[in-house]
């Protein structure tokens, strides 16, 4: 009979990563990322595996080798989950449950796990929702009763979770059909006001950029507001917009919006895409970058090839953040800025070269 792991209400649920490896340049960086995935979900990483493998087994992704090992691995660990950085099917995620005896999370489940874990407003709830229900409906027939004897608790179950497997597809469908009105709604409105702030000449700035960059902080010191920013991926769900003055009577419309991701899922990108309209319809993007972290080049990168796709303006200032926390100069590129909000008197520079980007 297999072991299962209950987990208690307050108690940190314990993982380990499966990172199969496409690229070996870019393993480094792919362990980093979805470790911070699995912190910002709340899970403690025990243990990452690794993989190098150019031919996936059909089955379980992992190889057979890899999967004694992980298996050997839980004979003396306890782990309440495996996280696997790739999209799995649903018959994959049921084979490694079968196998190993613990919940199994993939990358898109877990980022979503997290989007439910920071959905504050009604509008965030339901995209999210919808990203989770699009998931299940692809996977339903062969996901159904693979998590269900692992509790209804913790990380993957948040939101909709377990009970949403009960549902029959027909229902499932139905119920996507109707969130997909209410955003259709959400889209309707933004862009009513869109139209208005267009006739009334108020240009339209939005933050954008790689998750835990710096976005929220800077929108607060821009706007004097105090909207809520952790160093966490996604800590920032919901879309927040103010007024933000730029001196001698100008002023325009400044949003925070969610962060980007490499590999960000398609069914969030859709789920999402009312948020994403205000990135698409800025006048001018402010690509933030935590230049102190290490892969901050390969950040830029990926936020880059997600604006193109999205059809974002070319009219982008990439603000080099946290700067303060550099350890040797770097080289400044055009359309470039350092800066850090630990030095209020670069604020007010900032908004300067905004106005002079909207003009």
């Amino acid at each position: 009979m297999k072991k299962v792991y209950k987990t208690e209400e307050n108690e940190t649920e314990k993982a380990i990563v499966f990172c199969p490896i496409e690229n070996e340049k870019d393993k480094e960086y792919q362990v980093a990322e979805i470790c911070r995935l699995a912190f910002s979900a709340g899970l403690e990483v025990e243990k990452v595996f690794t993989q190098k493998i150019d031919a996936f087994n059909r089955r379980t992704v992992m190889g057979v080798g890899k999967l004694e090992e992980i298996k050997e691995f839980l004979k003396s660990n306890e782990c309440d989950c495996l996280i696997v950085d790739f999209q799995l099917t649903g018959s994959q995620l049921r084979n490694l449950s079968d196998e190993l005896g613990i919940k199994v999370l993939d990358r898109i489940l877990l980022i979503i796990d997290i989007f439910a874990l920071n959905a504050k407003s009604s509008e965030g709830k339901i995209e999210v929702k919808l990203a989770q229900d699009r998931y299940l409906l692809t996977r339903l027939s062969s996901m159904k009763g693979s998590q269900g004897r692992f509790g209804g608790k913790g990380a993957g179950m948040r939101g909709p979770g377990e009970t949403k497997l009960e549902l029959d597809r027909r229902k499932l469908e139905k119920e996507i059909l109707t969130l997909q009105g209410e955003i259709e709604k959400i889209k309707n409105s933004r862009r009513q006001n869109r139209v208005l702030r267009q006739k009334n000449g108020i240009k339209s700035v939005v933050l954008g950029g790689y998750t835990n960059a710096g976005k929220s902080s800077i929108f607060n010191l821009l706007t004097k507001e105090n909207i809520y920013a952790d160093d966490k991926l996604f800590a920032t769900l919901d879309t927040t917009s103010r007024r933000m003055f730029l001196g001698e009577g100008e002023y325009c419309l400044l949003t925070d919006t969610v962060g980007f991701i490499s590999k960000l899922p398609h069914e969030l990108v859709e789920s999402f895409s009312s948020t994403l309209e205000e990135v698409k319809n800025a006048d001018l993007v402010l690509h933030i970058v935590d230049v102190s972290d290490p892969f901050y080049k390969k950040n830029i990168e990926i936020t880059n090839e997600i604006l193109d796709g999205l059809g974002a303006t070319d009219n982008r200032l990439v603000i080099l953040n946290k700067s303060d926390l550099l350890r040797k100069p770097i080289q400044i590129e055009k359309n470039q800025i350092l800066f850090t909000t630990k030095n209020k008197n670069g604020v007010e520079n900032l908004k300067k070269v905004i106005a002079e980007l909207l003009r």
